[in-house]
């Protein structure tokens, strides 16, 4: 097996879960690769920090917030004790800084796997609808508001129930201009603006997790339904999917677009069999996990691109493949606590 040394972000395995342990896990799987897991940290309590069988070592990183230099800048410093391989960031909001950075980042030696930043603004959900008619696939109507005056002419243009996003994450249905201008101060002060309104279409809710070469060919590409949903709308359970029409539009999307990188597709399949696209996420998704148990290992197929090797696209996952999560109490010491908060390492 090839040893390497990957940093991830995205710790937060919590009841809103980022993408980081699901990936880690799935690189731990690898039969081709032997990994050591460098956990890139937000926060302190993130609990992937304490997963000590999945995470060989943790370090704070500043938030993308605080700028591109001061990110880079802690990275060198890991990188000089580390010597990262491959780098896997997975949060949206981080994304453009690694972009962005993926020339000097290549020159400390570490690797990535990203898409280009025009791909990653043409999907942007403001962006959506213009991208829905570059690729010719179905996107619901959609408009940017700045303002809260903006709100009350809605009615104008679209009927309710309608969505009201937020520039990064979160989604929630409205059902009158009231609660739109609750939700728009709520994620606007969150995410910032623009905050999106969308067309709320009928339907079922279906996902794709895929993988992108950055020449037009889809790697892997696997279906899913959401068993379950919590009340931040994330799915708790969710089960492969036999869908030809899915797989069809997530491997035109790849190669128009030629994307480079992790993506999830977020559908809604109507009643008709209609498909249309409501977010587009640039980056693996939190349910990784299940299409690794599908028979796609689409962490390790990333590394491997990113790695500069020849990597096969998968030809077929195991259908009615489900996932559970669960919430799970790790027992540790507050010295690890308080390691990393005063000296940013454990």
């Amino acid at each position: 097996m090839k040893k390497i040394t990957i940093a991830v972000t995205g710790l937060n395995n919590t009841d809103n879960p980022g993408p980081g342990i699901p990936v880690i896990r799935s690189l731990r799987e690898s039969n081709y690769f032997d990994v050591r897991i460098i956990g890139l940290a937000y926060e302190n309590l993130e609990p992937g920090i304490y997963m000590s069988d999945l995470v060989d070592k943790v370090y704070s990183v500043p938030y993308p917030s605080t700028g591109t230099e001061t990110l880079l800048k802690r990275i060198e410093y890991i990188n000089s004790k580390e010597n990262i391989d491959v780098l896997i960031p997975n949060f949206d909001a981080e994304l453009f800084s690694f972009m962005k950075s993926a020339d000097k980042l290549k020159a400390m030696g570490i690797k990535t796997f990203l898409p280009t930043v025009e791909q990653f603004e043409e999907r942007h959900k403001s962006n959506l609808p213009e991208f829905g008619e570059k690729y010719d696939v179905k996107i619901p109507r959609s408009k940017t508001i700045f303002n809260q005056s903006d709100i009350y002419s809605l009615a104008l243009e679209f009927s309710y129930p309608l969505l009201v996003k937020g520039k990064f994450y979160d989604a929630y249905v409205c059902y009158n201009a009231d609660q739109v201008l609750s939700y728009f101060n709520k994620l606007s002060s969150k995410w910032g603006l623009p905050v999106i309104i969308q067309e709320f279409v009928q339907g079922t809710e279906v996902n794709v997790v895929a993988l992108g070469d950055g020449k037009g060919n889809t790697i892997a590409a696997v279906p899913m339904r959401k068993q379950y949903i919590t009340d931040k709308g994330k799915a708790w359970a969710g089960i492969t999917l036999s869908d030809e029409n899915l797989l069809k539009l997530t491997k035109k999307i790849i190669k128009g677009s030629k994307w480079k990188g992790g993506m999830e597709l977020e559908i809604i399949k109507t009643a008709n069999n209609d498909y249309y696209i409501i977010e587009i996420n640039p980056r693996i998704p939190a349910w990784v996990y299940l299409a690794v148990g599908a028979g796609q290992n689409i962490p390790e197929a990333l590394v491997k691109l990113a790695t500069g090797e020849d990597v096969e696209a998968f030809k077929n996952y195991e259908v009615g493949k489900m996932f559970v999560r669960y919430s799970y109490d790790i027992i540790t010491d507050i010295n690890k606590f308080q390691l990393l908060a005063t000296t940013g390492e454990i």
